[in-house]
């Protein structure tokens, strides 16, 4: 796996040049969950997809399931949700993210794949705020949707904030054309 910055990996993804078009999978990185959204297959959208459970022991297990994410999505990146604290640094709870992305890429198992870290702040709480008048009571589902929503979340933040950036470089470039 290979870090890049969040412009870098969405222009490798629109600029792929591939048949299919390459996508984004979204992870909200939880000490015993990780919430799992993909993009469309133009990188606009991010929809829910799944929650792999998380364990001291499973990293090799979660590589696999990567990899077969990887093949059947055509997935070109991850976007990571990483906890900022209110002043921009990395808080606490980013320590767990980046033991995940470490312990993935020690797999070896990942190496083809691309990610960046994205602002995941109140991400989760928004999901529980929306999930609350649902009045769940099975605590599990309830940690599982809020983690597969959260992904979504991070998701579509960042797919939102790169696609602006595009349209806004391409205004830019047909004003000066004109």
């Amino acid at each position: 796996m290979r870090l890049l910055k969040a412009g870098q990996l969405f222009r490798k993804v629109i600029e792929g040049g591939s048949e299919k078009q390459s996508r984004l999978l979204g992870l909200d990185v939880g000490s015993k969950y990780v919430g799992l959204a993909v993009s469309d297959d133009k990188n606009r959208i991010a929809l829910p997809l799944s929650v792999l459970s998380r364990t001291k022991t499973n990293i090799g297990l979660m590589a696999d399931d990567f990899v077969t994410l990887v093949s059947k999505y055509s997935l070109a990146g991850f976007v990571v949700g990483y906890p900022f604290n209110l002043q921009g640094q990395a808080s606490p709870d980013a320590l767990q993210v980046r033991l995940l992305v470490g312990e993935l890429c020690k797999t070896g198992k990942l190496d083809d794949v691309s990610y960046t870290y994205w602002d995941e702040n109140f991400t989760s709480k928004c999901v529980e705020a929306l999930l609350y008048p649902l009045k769940l009571n099975d605590p599990v589902e309830i940690k599982t949707m809020t983690d597969k929503f959260a992904a979504v979340c991070i998701l579509q933040g960042y797919l939102d904030n790169m696609n602006r950036e595009l349209r806004c470089a391409d205004d830019s470039e047909k004003q000066r054309d004109t």
